[in-house]
C-alpha cells in the first residue's frame, strides 16, 4: 500500500505498467546542482518539463493520468555560501492538488503511443489561487509524483486502480527568484524559451515564457 493522491490508500496492483522518465539525461544534471523551480502568483510551468513514456497499458482500457507534489520533508531551506542548508521548519503545506493532464480519460493505446508530457502544469504561491495550479511554499523542497489512474472519469477516479511512481530526478526546491547561478545558465542553455538575462538593476533574472 502506498500513499495516493489526496493522502488516501490505494493498491498498486498493476505490476505490468512501466513509467519512464524522459529527458532523465537533463534532469539530472539539474539534480546534481540542485534544482530549482520558480514559483509566482499568475503560475509558472516547469521546466525541465515533466514527460514520461509509458508500457503495459491495456490498450482498450481507459486511464487518467495526473501529477500532485508532495513535500519531501518538514524543512524550510535557504542558499548559503553556495549550497543549500536547512534553516528552519516547513510552513504547512497547502491542501494537495492534483494536475489531471488534458487529455485524461484516454485509452491505454493512446497514453502509450508517445511521450506524455505535462507542459501545461504550472507552479503558483498564490494560496488564493483560483486556476488550478500547484500550490507551493517558497524555499521548500518537493517531489512530483505520477499517477496512472485506470477510470473513465474524474468521478470514478477514487474507485479505480492507481499505480504511482516518483523520480529521484524531479526532487527540487520552490523559489521565488533563483538562488543558484549555475542553475539559472543551465535553465538558460537548455530551455528554449529562455528569453535570457536581462539586467532590470536588481539583479540578473532569467524570463520564461509561461
Amino acid at each position: 500500500m502506498i500513499s495516493g493522491p489526496g493522502g488516501g490508500q490505494v493498491e498498486t496492483s498493476d505490476k505490468t505498467i512501466k513509467i519512464v522518465l524522459e529527458n532523465r539525461d537533463l534532469w539530472q544534471k539539474f539534480h546534481t546542482l540542485g534544482t530549482e523551480m520558480i514559483i509566482t502568483k499568475t503560475g509558472r510551468r516547469m521546466f525541465p518539463t515533466l514527460k514520461v513514456s509509458l508500457e503495459g497499458l491495456d490498450p482498450h482500457t481507459k486511464y487518467i493520468l495526473l501529477i500532485d507534489v508532495l513535500p519531501v520533508d518538514d524543512c524550510r531551506y535557504k542558499y548559503h555560501n553556495s549550497e543549500w542548508v536547512v534553516t528552519g521548519k516547513a510552513e504547512p503545506h497547502m491542501p494537495g492538488r492534483l494536475y489531471v493532464h488534458p487529455d485524461s480519460p484516454a485509452s491505454g493505446s493512446h497514453w502509450m503511443k508517445q511521450p506524455v508530457s505535462f507542459h501545461k502544469l504550472k507552479l503558483t504561491n498564490n494560496n488564493l489561487d483560483q486556476n488550478g495550479h500547484i500550490i507551493l511554499n517558497s524555499m521548500h523542497k518537493y517531489q512530483p509524483r505520477v499517477h496512472v489512474v485506470q477510470a473513465n472519469d474524474v468521478f470514478t477516479m477514487r474507485w479505480g486502480s492507481f499505480y504511482t511512481y516518483a523520480f529521484e530526478e524531479t526532487k527540487f526546491i520552490a523559489v521565488t527568484a533563483y538562488q543558484n547561478e549555475q542553475i539559472t545558465q543551465l535553465k538558460i542553455d537548455n530551455n528554449p524559451f529562455a528569453k535570457g538575462f536581462r539586467d532590470n538593476g536588481m539583479g540578473r533574472r532569467l524570463d520564461q515564457r509561461s
